[in-house]
């Protein structure tokens, strides 16, 4: 017999296919098992869409064995009604005898309130199978509903001597300090994230577009810092290719934690995740307010000798890795 172990390490597999569609919902994956085989699976589909559990369920093409079946699910089903149904009401018209679950779900509109519907109805419930692995999965969706701000990934590349751009340049583009595969995989995790945050500078100096060009996947919010709101409308970050939010002198305070005040307006703006690319101003004020949850290093085999100096940031080295002759490192804030 499997362990319940196996099947939600199963359930997490396939919630990965969701990474970037289903914000500012989580990414669910649930199986269900009848007589140790998985008979039906699903995770959830583009925001508006069925939850995970739904997905499963629709899987099943016999119904009646579901009453003789577990479902396994990443986090507690829902038993509000937001866009579709409580899923907790769907397991328990199909009497579905057997709820296994990764982790409680802490939106308040849901947080054990799912997994008291099922009990009250005969469900034999099991929590916190794979707690760990299941919390970090939702980090997102953990971090935005505890923290009550997105979570928050660094991002940059320097050279091997420290810089992340040159002090002075002869046209509005990028100096590409990393590879192109380098680059590829950038616009693969704003395919992955809800929205990416550049300054003012960055801007008028890079013209970038901020988009998934060099991959599939939906285009991020573009979260332009702009003061005093003097860009000219025809950069780039403007286009209709997506859509943008503009942080200035009217919605915060500059003269004090701008970092902050940034995750306020992102949080009221239902933003669950963000990445921070830049420029190095930027990047150090998110830094020195202790507002980040990952970093993500790009060295260079590169040097330009002057320049603008990369971050300077304290985090835990969690993995790192090759991309050609490009090296990337992974921390965690400790």
């Amino acid at each position: 017999m499997k362990s319940h172990e196996f099947y939600i390490k199963r359930c997490l597999q396939i919630a990965n296919n969701g990474l970037g569609s289903t914000r500012p919902n989580p990414m669910v994956g649930s199986v269900i098992v009848f007589n140790n085989k998985i008979i039906g699976e699903g995770f959830t589909s583009a925001y508006g869409g069925n939850h995970a559990e739904v997905n499963a369920i629709n899987s099943v093409a016999n119904k009646e064995i579901l009453k003789e079946a577990t479902i396994y699910v990443t986090l507690e089903p829902c038993s509000h009604f937001g866009k579709t149904p409580p899923c907790s009401d769907l397991i328990i018209k199909h009497q579905i005898p057997n709820v296994v679950i990764g982790c409680v779900d802490d939106n308040l509109k849901v947080a054990g309130k799912g997994i008291k519907k099922l009990m009250e109805n005969g469900c034999n419930v099991t929590v916190g199978v794979l707690e760990k692995e299941c919390k970090q999965h939702h980090k997102r969706f953990f971090t935005f509903h505890n923290k009550k701000r997105p979570y928050i990934i660094l991002k940059w590349a320097e050279t091997k001597d420290g810089f992340i751009a040159p002090k002075t340049k002869n046209e509005k583009k990028p100096v590409w300090i990393t590879n192109s595969y380098s680059r590829q995989l950038v616009h693969k995790w704003r395919a992955e994230e809800q929205a990416i945050l550049v300054g003012t500078n960055t801007v008028s100096h890079d013209n970038p577009s901020l988009t998934t060009r060099d991959w599939v996947g939906q285009n991020p919010v573009r979260i332009i810092i702009d003061r005093d709101e003097k860009l000219s409308k025809s950069f780039a970050v403007f286009n209709h290719e997506s859509q943008h939010l503009i942080i200035s002198k009217n919605n915060i305070n500059f003269s004090k934690n701008v970092a902050a005040q940034i995750c306020d307006i992102l949080f009221q703006n239902d933003i669950n995740s963000v990445i921070i690319e830049g420029g190095s101003k930027t990047l150090q004020s998110f830094i020195d307010e202790n507002l980040w949850d990952e970093a993500r290093v790009f060295y260079g085999n590169i040097a330009f000798k002057k320049g603008i100096k990369a971050p300077v940031f304290q985090g835990k080295l969690i993995a790192e890795t090759h991309i050609l002759n490009d090296k990337l490192k992974f921390y965690l804030n400790d």
